[in-house]
């Protein structure tokens, strides 16, 4: 098994599995699922620093790596790269971990992205992001889900 130095950026926001019904006709799982896994992955994360709705504006980047295959571990991680009065950045990177196929326990990165979530009111329009008693907005991109602290990356 080769071991990969490089670990994930940001905190795990979402962890599944790949299943053939996630497949292209060449047999690998589909790019769209992937960027479907990644934009809930990042919504929790905005959700989270928004305190409320947010929507998907953009992906801002998206680039595929390496391709994903059936029986993979499919892990989400993620980190906020900028804070405006309204949005959020969130860069992304999925990365597998082989459970059913060669070489089993590799893991590594196979999609890198930055997607733009806007938080929003009832109402549906743009509002605010909410600055006063929230930790999770903090200059460094205070916490991350669930309170775990980002890592350098």
């Amino acid at each position: 098994m080769a071991i990969n130095p490089r670990q994930p950026a940001g905190v795990l926001l979402l962890r599944t599995l790949a299943m053939p019904a996630d497949t292209n006709p060449s047999g690998d799982i589909f790019g769209g699922w992937i960027m479907a896994q990644m934009d809930m992955g990042g919504a929790i994360l905005a959700k989270e620093m928004a305190r409320g709705r947010v929507v998907t504006v953009a992906v801002d980047a998206m680039t595929f790596l390496k391709p994903v295959s059936v029986g993979d571990v499919v892990c989400c991680y993620g980190q906020c790269v900028h804070i405006g009065n309204t949005s959020l950045k969130v860069k992304l990177e999925v990365w597998v971990k082989k459970v059913a196929n060669e070489p089993i326990g590799e893991r590594y990165c196979v999609t890198e992205g930055v997607i733009t979530y806007v938080a929003v009111g009832k109402d549906g329009r743009p509002r605010t992001l909410p600055r006063e008693n929230n930790p999770a907005l903090s200059e460094n991109g205070g916490a991350g889900c669930c309170g775990a602290p980002f890592e350098d990356g």
